[in-house]
């Protein structure tokens, strides 16, 4: 195509309201400034405890603007792509690459396999050439149960796949088309085909579910299938052979669907474990999905998915191309990452699990400035980038040469060469985990990976598509959610006290706006100091007698109000513009998760109940905060009511009054579980009776 013909396969536009988001930004950092000169200009000169509260004070006060510049610089120059499928179509439909796509999954009993195969057949429904696309399943716990399931999927994808094409299903996990899909009334021959996969899909999960439970593969079913004498040499999930299986090779003529079209390929794979052989978790598993992907199908783009993220929308792989295949942009795309959504998330979003305010406003930020950060699922990688290779502003895509690499080996062949590839030993002495697939040594194996490939040259984009490319499952309980963000937090913070720190490791290699945005992530978890700092030290402080803040009569409040109320009022406006509510704003929070849970516990989850019913150290720590506020503000009430000159007491304790209440309305739910509910989901006894006696000595020591 000549360059005056060519026409782009996704455009970029800019984020409307960046002026006005940069006037505000540069009201707040003038409102800054001014409380900076108000903590520096009236530093007390009294006593020891007035001093280093103040302090204390005002270093969380520079911390959280030093935060919040970090999470203001993606945002200056945010930016939307929109793909054009219907270009891609016209132009390239006869040189659409193979595409092969992993999930991963890794305990049969927390992630259940019914679920996992709804995700599997999700994507083998794509409206994409079956014959091109190429589906892995990586199961890490070595399980018969996960291989039956797969089994089971594969029979039922004969029916499953021109079921959606007839009818044109969305989204394509069974288990979600049939949560929602009405029957049709319209045509008496179509409702009996859709019953009839409805029942077969049914009678499907049923199986599967029922063999989870006995938690057993019945002989009837080992008969059935060679794979099965696999599990014969297995000892346990932690120490058994490779096992590998091809369950349909889409090479094959007798691949078909009811109809006679080919079905994609559908391989399962449990990779070597040994106990003496560190196994990396999802890295690992990733890197030998890698390996052995390359010898069976050898897709030029791979996806890569958790087991729970099915996809919900059929044409995401069109939409990526159209990044990857634009004629001028597209060889310098590493990876396209969509959003990571969820299904199951109450009106209220009381966990604060949907991540709306970060992807409608800092990854369109982080894409302007060099790319998102991979986040670990919901993401197409360019397979050569993936794999270590550097960008070569020279080097053109010849998207048909990559087309024309044929695998000739017979199915059986590669199951027996291919295992060796996923063996404990085949990394040693080489580059996989330090400069070729994921990176290993940190619990964000993803976002390490993403940010080297990055300093390689290559760029990634952030794709948001009106229809969401794919939906997972939320934690349903409080403890899950924090357990999940701690683990992500911690991870994050090591990755900033490491070499992979983005001031460092991308210094001169990625912009400078990427890399402070990758510090929002990293430096997250650092904000519990200062944020445990403001809760808990002007409470002590009013009830000892000491004012922290200007008095509400003096001017020098206005900066004050100015920056707490503006940021707020902004940041609520977000979350509300981007489809939150004002419950879920109040209420949001910033391993395996479990992706299930007991009738109980959905119920009240349904409800915008808060979980707490079980024991932790962080609910400790929670309702002792909450208690300590209480406290506080039960006695600086005390002293406005006692006190004969009313108004002065308000006057010179205002704001951290203010702070005390605004800190008891947050913990309303917190105070519900504590004293009022009753179900399951309340705050246990012993951790009620450790708070309100942590609270009340630390009131006395203070006081005293």
């Amino acid at each position: 195509m000549g360059k005056n013909d060519y026409v782009p396969l996704f455009e970029t536009r800019p984020v409307k309201g960046r002026i006005l988001f940069r006037l505000f930004a540069a009201s707040i950092l003038a409102g800054i400034c001014f409380i900076c000169i108000y903590r520096i200009r009236f530093f007390p000169l009294g006593g020891k405890v007035e001093r280093w509260s103040w302090i204390g004070l005002f270093l969380s006060e520079l911390w959280f603007s030093f935060y919040w510049f970090l999470t203001a610089v993606p945002r200056w120059n945010s930016v939307y792509r929109f793909p054009y499928k219907d270009r891609l179509s016209q132009r390239l439909e006869k040189e659409l690459p193979g595409i092969d796509i992993f999930i991963c999954t890794a305990d049969p009993l927390i992630e259940p396999p019914s679920m996992v195969m709804s995700t599997v057949l999700s994507v083998m429904a794509y409206d994409y050439p079956p014959e091109k696309l190429s589906i892995y399943l990586s199961d890490d716990g070595g399980s018969d149960l996960t291989f039956y399931a797969m089994l089971e999927a594969a029979i039922f994808s004969k029916n499953w796949l021109p079921f959606c094409k007839k009818f044109k299903v969305e989204p394509r996990a069974p288990e979600a088309y049939f949560r929602t899909a009405l029957e049709p009334d319209n045509d008496p021959v179509m409702v009996k085909e859709w019953l009839s996969v409805k029942k077969l899909y049914e009678e499907m999960k049923m199986g599967i579910e029922t063999t989870t439970k006995l938690n057993r593969i019945s002989e009837d079913i080992r008969k059935q299938h060679k794979g099965f004498r696999e599990w014969d040499f297995v000892s346990s999930k932690r120490d058994h052979q490779t096992i590998l299986q091809i369950l349909i090779d889409g090479r094959d003529p007798n691949a078909v669907d009811i109809e006679g079209k080919p079905l994609p390929t559908l391989v399962y794979l449990a990779r070597e474990k040994r106990p003496q052989y560190h196994h990396h978790f999802k890295a690992g598993s990733m890197n030998a999905l890698i390996r052995v992907s390359s010898k069976i199908s050898n897709g030029p783009i791979i996806l890569n998915l958790d087991c729970d993220m099915y996809s919900n929308n059929s044409e995401s792989i069109k939409y990526s191309l159209c990044v990857f295949m634009d004629e001028e942009k597209g060889d310098e795309i590493a990876y396209v990452q969509h959003p990571q959504n969820f299904d199951n998330l109450t009106k209220n979003e009381i966990y604060g699990s949907s991540f709306r305010v970060i992807q409608k406003f800092e990854l369109p930020g982080l894409d302007a400035n060099g790319g998102p950060c991979y986040i670990g699922t919901g993401c197409f990688h360019r397979r050569e980038a993936l794999c270590g290779k550097k960008y070569d502003k020279v080097r053109k895509v010849d998207w048909k040469k990559l087309n024309n690499r044929k695998i000739k080996e017979s199915a059986s062949v590669l199951e027996d060469t291919c295992k060796v590839l996923a063996s404990c030993t085949f990394e040693q002495n080489t580059l996989w985990g330090k400069e070729m697939g994921l990176k290993y040594g940190c619990p964000v194996e993803d976002v390490i990976t993403g940010l080297s490939i990055q300093r390689r040259g290559w760029k990634s984009i952030y794709l948001n598509p009106e229809r969401e490319g794919f939906l997972g499952l939320a934690p349903t309980t409080l403890l899950q959610t924090l357990v999940q963000n701690k683990r992500w937090s911690e991870g994050n913070l090591q990755l900033f006290l490491s070499r992979y720190c983005s001031l460092l490791y991308g210094h001169k290699k990625i912009p400078l706006k990427l890399q402070f945005a990758y510090c929002i992530y990293n430096l997250y978890a650092a904000n519990c100091l200062a944020t445990l700092y403001y809760v808990a030290v002007p409470c002590f402080c009013l009830l000892k007698g000491i004012s922290l803040f200007p008095k509400i009569s003096n001017p020098w409040v206005l900066p004050f109000a100015y920056v707490v109320f503006a940021h707020r009022a902004y940041s609520l406006g977000e979350f509300l513009w981007s489809g939150g509510t004002f419950q879920g704003y109040s209420q949001a929070t910033f391993v395996i998760t479990e992706k299930i849970a007991d009738d109980d516990v959905s119920k009240r989850y349904e409800q915008d109940l808060i979980e707490f019913g079980a024991t932790s150290p962080m609910f400790d720590i929670l309702a002792t905060l909450a208690m300590l506020n209480l406290f506080s503000s039960v006695g600086a009430i005390k002293k406005v009511i006692l006190d004969a000159d009313h108004s002065k007491v308000l006057d010179v304790f205002g704001l951290q009054i203010l702070l005390c209440l605004l800190l008891v309305t947050i913990n309303l739910p917190v105070y519900q579980a504590l004293f009022f509910r009753k179900d399951n989901g309340r705050m246990p006894s012993s951790v009620t009776s450790k708070s309100i006696i942590f609270a009340l000595l630390a009131c006395t020591l203070t006081m005293y």
